[in-house]
């Protein structure tokens, strides 16, 4: 009687055929490197950036409740100058270009598209980003011109906004600079990244500027010169 076969065993210490279909390769190795796969990248940030993004643009837009109107107590002089007013996106923003990572481009477009359609009576309005987030070098701005009739009351309804999403702190007055109107800079931070905010309102705009990964004292130095590359009077 024959002997029944039995198919030669592997020896001892060497690889088994795994479900990669490549002969030899232990589990889990990678068929390129011949060996094991190296860790994954680390992440870049931007989903943070948008989730950040979100916040502000739904406090400022829903939440803050924008009013832009002029009464006849007003001041006709204040009036015909905030009526002057305009904000931009300059090119560069204290030496920082702007940002061409595609998901922030969009971003800075869903900002601006939903502060005009929220405020509608508004002249102008603005989002956008500058730096680099590979870096840690990130600015973002977001702001709206047209005839305020409370600035403070605006920027303080905009600071309070935030506070829950951005986890705002030390938020205090802060030199305005050659526009005039009132400032504040303070502490903030969202989803584990620290945040820099200062928030301005003057008769003719309100906007705000975040610096990510920097602190509430380092976003006040740079406060003054952002400013005046995003607000223009004709």
């Amino acid at each position: 009687m024959s002997q029944p076969h039995h198919p030669p065993q592997p020896e001892y210490g060497s690889a088994t055929p795994q479900p990669s279909g490549v002969p030899g390769q232990p589990y889990g190795a990678d068929p390129m490197a011949g060996g094991f796969a190296p860790p994954p990248k680390k992440k870049s940030g931007v989903g943070k950036v948008l989730l950040i993004v979100l916040a502000v643009v739904l406090v400022l837009c829903v939440g803050g409740g924008i009013a832009i109107w002029a009464t006849v107590k007003d001041d006709v002089g204040e009036v015909v100058e905030a009526t002057k007013t305009r904000v931009v996106a300059p090119e560069t923003l204290n030496g920082r270009p702007k940002v061409t990572e595609p998901a922030l481009v969009a971003a800075s477009e869903q900002m601006a598209a939903e502060i005009k359609k929220d405020v509608p009576e508004a002249t102008s309005q603005v989002g956008g980003f500058y730096g680099d987030p590979q870096k840690n070098d990130l600015v973002m701005i977001v702001g709206v011109s047209g005839v305020m009739a409370d600035p403070q009351k605006e920027m303080n309804d905009a600071i309070s906004a935030i506070s829950g999403q951005l986890g705002t702190t030390n938020m205090a007055a802060v030199e305005p600079g050659p526009l005039g109107g009132d400032a504040k800079c303070g502490d903030g931070s969202s989803e584990g990244v620290k945040l820099g905010i200062c928030v301005w309102a003057d008769r003719g705009s309100l906007g705000m500027v975040v610096i990510y990964f920097k602190t509430g004292k380092e976003a006040e130095a740079e406060f003054g010169t952002i400013r005046a590359a995003i607000e223009q009077r004709n």
